[in-house]
């Protein structure tokens, strides 16, 4: 079956550039869900062309994310979900600057990498399944979300309980490096605000009545960066500072944004404790902290290690060496990882995300869509 698959998939090269050429040029930033008419438009008359029915899902004045099964499906059937994401970092107006382009076996563009390919590849996928008239022991169901970039603010709760309801989960992130590694351990990101509260004073007239919130900040920096450990795999970042109101005030206010990653749930656990236990060194001045590890890690569990090794298997039978790793960036892997076994990183393989050299190799990602074929055509795990 796998040499019939992959057969079938790479003589599909033109039907899968020319989808990947239609997602692209439909622009969709994750901040400006106005603009995602078109690309939820492609999709559901694309995935409607191999067979499946869709909606779309999100709450009044949020996001509007692509629900999609087959339309002719066996009831009571036990579900495996597919998850992507349409939206992407960059602002409408970018293809101007970096249009669309195929440059032999490369493909350009603006969120091509990340991952709008992906969902070329999971059409052609489908594709397949139907036309080689294949069998799925495990009904596929789709989601496809509008503000994975951003956190998946309004579409966690959709895949939360899709994946409780799903036997396994196929994310459809792009690989990992030059190799196409598969993602099966991502680690887990939190968003802190540490806000300090001091006191205004002259800052030549009456200094020492004032408490500077600027000063204590600094020391909460400090204690925020000694949290990092390389050996542990954690990751504790200030990204943004501001503060004070002018040059001769002590400063009243100050605010510091941080970013954290961790390799566990247990670990995501602790440093949030800590984060949230440190106290100001000036008993003047307050401290208001807030944030959470809000997407826990993706860890390699006993489920999604026996998930992976079907994932190998499937690719000996094409040809494919793959590898496993671990990504310090998040995704809805982290999400479905918690309640279902999952892999990750099955989209294209290339280079560039979230940068402007972002591009994919169309050979190594129709391999890939193979895969994917294969993968939602293999029996249920057991244990």
């Amino acid at each position: 079956m796998a040499a019939r698959v992959l057969d079938y998939v790479l003589d599909r090269q033109s039907a899968f550039t020319s989808l990947t050429r239609d997602l692209v040029e439909a622009e969709s930033p994750s901040a400006h869900p106005e603009t995602h008419d078109d690309v939820r438009r492609i999709l559901r008359l694309s995935l409607a062309s191999v067979g499946y029915e869709s909606r779309e899902a999100g709450a009044p004045g949020s996001p509007r994310h692509v629900y999609a099964r087959p339309a002719a499906r066996r009831r009571g059937r036990p579900s495996q979900l597919v998850v992507g994401h349409f939206d992407t970092v960059w602002p409408v107006g970018t293809l101007e600057e970096r249009p669309f382009r195929i440059d032999g076996n490369v493909i350009h563009g603006p969120g091509s990498f990340d991952m709008k390919a992906g969902l070329a590849q999971l059409v052609i996928a489908l594709r397949a399944i139907r036309d080689l008239q294949l069998d799925t022991p495990l009904t596929p169901v789709i989601f496809i979300n509008a503000d994975e970039e951003i956190g998946s603010r309004s579409s966690t709760r959709y895949i939360s309980l899709l994946a409780q309801h799903a036997e396994r989960a196929f994310v459809l992130e792009p690989a990992l490096g030059e190799r196409g590694d598969i993602k099966t351990a991502r680690k887990g990101i939190g968003r802190f605000t540490v806000t300090v509260y001091g006191k205004a004073a002259h800052a030549g007239l009456d200094p020492e009545a004032g408490a500077s919130a600027i000063l204590e900040l600094s020391h909460v920096i400090q204690k925020l960066f000694a949290l990092n450990d390389v050996e542990r795999g954690i990751t504790v970042n200030v990204g943004t500072v501001d503060g004070g109101v002018q040059p001769n005030v002590i400063a009243p206010h100050s605010k510091a944004v941080v970013d954290v990653r961790v390799p566990t749930i247990a670990t995501g656990n602790e440093i949030e404790y800590i984060i949230h236990s440190i106290k100001p060194t000036n008993p003047d001045v307050r401290l208001h902290i807030e944030g959470r590890i809000g997407r826990p890690s993706m860890e390699t569990t006993p489920r999604n290690q026996r998930l992976w090794e079907q994932v190998r298997m499937a690719g000996e039978e094409l040809g494919l060496e793959l590898h496993a790793a671990r990504a310090g960036g998040g995704s809805d892997g982290n999400t479905t990882s918690q309640f279902t076994a999952t892999v990750d990183g099955l989209g294209a393989v290339g280079a560039g995300a979230h940068a402007i050299h972002e591009h994919l190799l169309v050979d190594r990602t129709l391999e890939r869509a193979a895969l994917l074929a294969m993968l939602l055509t293999s029996p249920t795990m057991e244990g």
